[in-house]
């Protein structure tokens, strides 16, 4: 009785391993699509001239009133950094914040609009392999679920197994090229996206790791009930062989 529930005790590990992994990617596949830190880095703008009574590093005093007009000759001729200021940003699949300058708060824009036309079809295809994705990952943890808590035959909780283990592999692949097809938008739009756009430091953020991080873990998940389909079936095969040779023997002392 002990051997025969110690393969019993071990699958139910491998499906809550698997179950585990794959809620684990799907949380994270929907955190990274929902959130624009998948890029962050810096832009380099011209300070704006200082209006009222603001002072600071960040805008230009320019033309005081106690002035006699040789500060514009000497602003204009002026060259180097100090007339400009480093703005961060941040952007996703979905949006592109940058913050502002003298201001509280972001200002926002659709990514969408500031990819070049000819890369929106490629963005779109990653939108909807990144949807497409994150319901394949869905329908997998729904799947390993019911065979977590599915007694009524074996062969039926195979079969779920099977056809979760496939649903993970896909959404593994659709994963991968969607944050792939991402990263070439992205790059494309630094080199050709609108010039008051452009960064001029950037790079990966947390969202994009956590994109990888979740197709690590679907790939995982997939693996693992995999490895628990192709187990059981070795244990139903070496069972029917044991269960033949002990028919035969049967069969010789009746003879």
């Amino acid at each position: 009785k002990m051997p025969a529930s110690i393969p019993e005790a071990d699958g139910r590990h491998r499906a809550s391993a698997a179950f585990s992994l794959s809620f684990l990617s799907l949380v994270f596949s929907i955190t990274a699509f929902s959130s624009s830190y998948w890029c962050e880095g810096t832009r380099k703008v011209a300070k704006p001239f200082c209006k009222g009574d603001s002072k600071g590093d960040l805008c230009i005093r320019f033309n005081s009133p106690d002035g006699n007009g040789s500060q514009a000759v000497q602003y204009i001729w002026e060259t180097g950094d100090d007339k400009f200021v480093e703005k961060k940003f941040h952007a996703g699949i979905w949006y592109s914040c940058e913050e502002m300058i003298n201001e509280d708060g972001e200002k926002c824009r659709s990514f969408i609009s500031l990819t070049p036309a000819s890369d929106r079809g490629v963005l779109w295809l990653s939108i909807v392999a990144e949807l497409l994705y994150v319901l394949l990952l869905l329908t997998g943890n729904i799947l390993m679920s019911v065979e977590m808590c599915y007694y009524s035959s074996v062969i039926d909780g195979l079969k779920i197994n099977a056809f979760s283990a496939v649903v993970t592999v896909l959404a593994g692949l659709l994963g991968m090229v969607a944050h792939m097809m991402y990263t070439t938008v992205f790059q494309m739009t630094v080199n050709l996206g609108p010039e008051d756009w452009r960064p001029h430091t950037w790079d990966y953020g947390w969202s994009y790791g956590l994109a990888w991080t979740s197709f690590a873990c679907c790939m995982a998940a997939a693996v693992t009930t995999i490895n628990k389909y192709t187990k059981t079936i070795l244990e139903f095969k070496h069972k029917r062989k044991k269960l033949e040779r002990s028919f035969r023997i049967q069969y010789k002392f009746a003879d």
